[in-house]
């Protein structure tokens, strides 16, 4: 496909076709959460939807981190034979699924 000029060429596959869609999608917010996401995005002089969009992405990737360290400490968890760092890796175990005692 041409776009006027010979040298100038629309190159164009189906990974392009594939892109992702947005979905819109409503949430309410309390007051307090929106005044700060107000803030950032004022900040950053970006919308407040762009705002959103970044702290949830920020939060999936930091579960997804969190799963990642269970599932290390739990394959270590398995392969040690040593008492104490069973112990230990238990404890460290317990923190991530429950949090600070």
């Amino acid at each position: 496909m041409a776009c006027g000029a010979s040298w100038c060429t629309l190159v164009y596959n189906e990974a392009m076709a594939q892109s992702q869609r947005n979905v819109r999608q409503s949430v309410s917010l309390p007051s307090a959460m929106a005044r700060r996401v107000q803030a950032i995005a004022k900040r950053r002089r970006t919308s407040a939807n762009r705002v959103i969009v970044d702290l949830i992405e920020s939060g999936l990737e930091a579960r997804d981190r969190e799963k990642i360290a269970f599932f290390e400490l739990a394959g270590r968890l398995a392969d040690t034979t040593d008492h104490a760092e069973q112990e230990r890796l238990k404890g460290e175990l317990a923190r991530l699924t429950f949090g600070e005692p």
